[in-house]
Parts: structure tokens; C-alpha cells; sequence
């Protein structure tokens, strides 16, 4: 197993990618600690894995963080993994989208990254070593119609992503982004069946991707077999953006 005794960190994990990262990192071996603000959806999944345990934790609420990444270094004695994964959209076009629109999405998608890998970071660092990985999106490098906060946080992660590898590189922590394209999980559930079947026609493949796709990229960049790699963002989008 690729993370056996791994102590993994996953936020948003109640649902979507975040659920299906957290399923295969605990049959790969690892410790994981799933945070979410759906306590239900934590409850079923922590029912189903032994190895998954849910924590309620909002990524915008900071004296939480810090609390909570306290708990989990006193509770295991370490934490190898984080996976900034934890997002939400809003969208409108820039016209008519609201300010608060905007305010919550990049509280969320940017700042929640921020925060936990700040506080996260900490217990990296007095160890030598980790991984911190975070889900970006093509719209964060291609950017789209209608998705202006989404694009900017998106995008944002990856700029962070990018200083992070150069700043921390020296002391043992990787940083990478993983950017998918259209993958059926509860957000893009939302979008118009039109929208689904142009999205669908302009991706090679010719079909949206699965959770699990991203989670086996999380799984790579995660384990010892991507040591040399930091830095970098890998799409998962069945060539849409080629």
C-alpha cells in the first residue's frame, strides 16, 4: 500500500472528490481525517471506512483551524498529507454578480487554502517533510464565462502552489495542484443538460470524468512515487484544454 500509516488531511471530503480521495488514500493504507460542514455526510462515510475519522471544520474560520490542527498533531504525532480540496461556486456573470458572491467564493476557494495550509505547514515543517496538494480547475488556467470568482480562486491556488514549492522546497514539503476538468460530482450536476453535451463534444474523450480519476492523481502526487515532483499542476481533463 502506497500510504500505509500516512496521516492525511482532506477537506471537503464528505462529498464529490473529496469523498472519493478520501476512500482510496484509507484503502492505500493511510490515517485519514476527513473535515467537512456537513456532519451527516461525514457520519455515513465515516460508518462505512474505519480508517476515514470526519471532523466539522469550516476552512474560513481560523482560530478552528488552529485548534483543530493541534488536536490531529497531538492525537497522531505528525501529519504527512493536506489536500486543499474544499471549494464552492457561485456564478453570474461580471455584470450581475453580487459582492457577496464574489466574497464567499474566494473566502472558501482561496482563503480556506490559505488557512489551512498555514497552520497545516507548521507541523510539516518541524517534522521535514510533507505534501500539501490542492484542487485548482482548467477554468483556473483557461478561465470561463460567467465564473469570474471561481476562475480567480482557482487560478489563485495554483499561483500559491507555485511560491509554496520554491519557498518550502529546502525543507522537505512538496506542493503541487491538481486541475480537473469537467468531473461528475455534485457541483457540475447543477449545470444545464446543454451545457453538459457542449462540454461533453469539446473534450477529446468525449465524456466527463470520474471522481476516482482525480483521486488516483492525488494518490500519485501524494506518494513516494511522485518524490521529485513539486511545483506542478496536473490536468485531469480528458484532453479538453489540448
Amino acid at each position: 500500500m502506497r500510504l500505509q500509516n500516512k496521516v492525511a488531511i482532506i477537506t471537503g471530503a464528505a462529498s464529490g472528490i473529496g469523498k472519493e480521495t478520501a476512500i482510496l488514500f484509507a484503502q492505500e493504507g493511510a490515517i485519514v481525517i476527513g473535515t467537512d460542514i456537513q456532519q451527516d455526510l461525514l457520519t455515513a462515510l465515516e460508518k462505512e471506512h474505519s480508517n476515514i475519522h470526519g471532523y466539522v471544520l469550516n476552512v474560513t474560520d481560523r482560530p478552528a483551524i488552529s485548534s483543530f490542527v493541534e488536536e490531529i498533531k497531538n492525537k497522531y504525532g505528525k501529519i504527512d498529507i493536506l489536500i486543499n480540496n474544499a471549494g464552492i461556486t457561485s456564478d453570474a456573470l461580471l455584470i450581475r454578480m453580487s459582492e457577496e458572491a464574489w466574497d464567499k467564493v474566494i473566502n472558501i476557494n482561496l482563503k480556506g487554502v490559505f488557512n489551512m495550509t498555514q497552520a497545516v505547514v507548521q507541523v510539516m515543517l518541524s517534522q521535514g517533510s510533507g505534501v500539501v496538494l490542492t484542487t485548482s480547475s482548467v477554468v483556473g488556467r483557461y478561465g470561463n464565462i460567467g465564473q469570474t470568482n471561481y476562475a480567480a480562486t482557482k487560478a489563485g491556488v495554483i499561483g500559491m502552489t507555485y511560491s509554496w514549492a520554491k519557498e518550502f522546497g529546502k525543507k522537505g514539503i512538496r506542493f503541487n495542484a491538481v486541475a480537473p476538468g469537467f468531473i461528475k460530482t455534485p457541483m457540475t450536476e447543477k449545470l444545464p443538460q446543454n451545457v453538459i453535451e457542449m462540454m461533453v463534444e469539446k473534450t477529446p474523450l468525449k465524456k466527463f470524468g470520474e471522481p476516482i480519476d482525480v483521486a488516483r492523481a492525488f494518490l500519485f502526487l501524494a506518494s513516494d512515487d511522485a518524490s521529485f515532483i513539486t511545483g506542478q499542476v496536473l490536468g485531469v481533463d480528458g484532453g479538453l484544454v489540448i
